[in-house]
């Protein structure tokens, strides 16, 4: 029997949270995979305070992804926001702009949505009926591969939790049993990556960033791959924790930080090769990271905004009321910072630069 997305799951992930282990929560529903596929997100009155798994930046517009296929828009650095129209009322769990214009959030079920116009509309580019059947079209005809044959015989429910773009046409979007795809058209095509990652028990794919030359996908077990040659090929790195890395990020400095269960976290300022423990206040798991507003950014379960220089300094939490399970982080553009958590969007101000 493959194994259930059960255990050490994303934090992020569906926003059935327990302190050992987290559940996808859409492939439990009984819900037929079709129906929030093919049903559009309901408009709601206060888009604000949906749950958000991810918020990214479209130019000078925010835009921030959640359950049930709310995407919520603010051109006013996140003080006031309003819904987009999504075709789809799946959990999304990740969102990236590589343009102003040109954007692509994913999912559960497999969904990957794109918008041409900052994120006011979306486009179902993929889901994981069609995932499956180009992972499929990827499995060796002698059969060698039974992992992922029972993984596609399963059906399209399995959730994709991550993406990159590093331009408009290249993409990679990672999720759960280490499923893996790429486009070099702009999501017009997509090629499987899963067979090619060195990840043979299939770990659930949690992150993939990059920086210095190198893109990283980070998941569960202490898993961390690198390519050198943008995403043609992976290796393997040891990591000092054999548990889930649920978030990772590439801060100013250059450096690689990884944030995961119980409040491990580590950096490295040679791509992995070795490592330096950054001492949080308390075995929180660390939900959401942040490198691009000067300072390292973490977020932990228990609601607390922890900042540190890039240098690895000493890290303390910012002077705010806990937050409701922190699960994306971004700076504002006005020396705010807007976090994205499981009940709503919130405004919080950073530490002096």
């Amino acid at each position: 029997m493959m194994r259930r997305c059960n255990g050490a799951a994303r934090i992020a992930l569906a926003g059935a949270l327990a302190l050992g282990g987290f559940a996808f929560a859409d492939a439990a529903r009984a819900a037929p995979v079709a129906e929030p596929l093919d049903r559009p997100a309901t408009l709601v009155r206060q888009p604000e305070r949906a749950a958000f798994q991810a918020v990214a930046a479209a130019g000078g517009r925010l835009v921030a992804v959640g359950e049930r296929g709310v995407i919520a828009l603010s051109d006013d650095k996140g003080a006031s926001w309003r819904q987009a129209k999504v075709p789809v009322s799946v959990a999304l769990t990740a969102v990236a702009f590589p343009t102003p214009t040109l954007g692509w959030a994913v999912g559960h079920y497999g969904v990957v949505l794109h918008s041409r116009d900052g994120g006011e509309s979306w486009v179902k580019q993929l889901d994981g009926v069609a995932a499956a059947r180009i992972v499929a079209d990827s499995l060796p005809k002698d059969g060698s591969s039974h992992r992922i044959g029972q993984l596609v015989e399963e059906g399209p429910d399995k959730p994709f939790l991550d993406l990159f773009f590093p331009t408009a046409e290249t993409g990679f979007i990672v999720g759960a049993f280490g499923l893996a795809l790429r486009t070099d058209d702009g999501g017009k095509s997509w090629s499987s990556l899963t067979l090619d990652l060195p990840n043979p028990d299939g770990l659930h794919l949690y992150a993939i960033r990059a920086g210095a030359d190198a893109l990283y996908i980070a998941g569960e077990q202490g898993l961390l791959l690198r390519s050198d040659d943008g995403g043609r090929g992976f290796n393997r790195l040891s990591t000092p924790y054999r548990g889930s890395w649920f978030t990772a990020v590439v801060d100013v400095s250059g450096a690689l930080v990884l944030g995961g269960l119980r409040g491990n976290a580590f950096r490295s300022t040679d791509r992995g090769e070795s490592w330096q423990p950054i001492d949080l206040p308390a075995p929180v798991s660390v939900t959401a990271a942040s490198g691009a507003s000067g300072r390292l950014l973490l977020a932990n379960q228990a609601g607390q905004i922890l900042t540190a220089r890039p240098d690895g300094g000493s890290i303390a939490p910012l002077p705010t009321p806990p937050l409701p399970t922190p699960t994306g982080l971004l700076d504002s553009g006005d020396g705010g910072l807007v976090v994205a958590t499981l009940r709503g969007l919130w405004r919080v101000p950073q530490p002096n630069r």
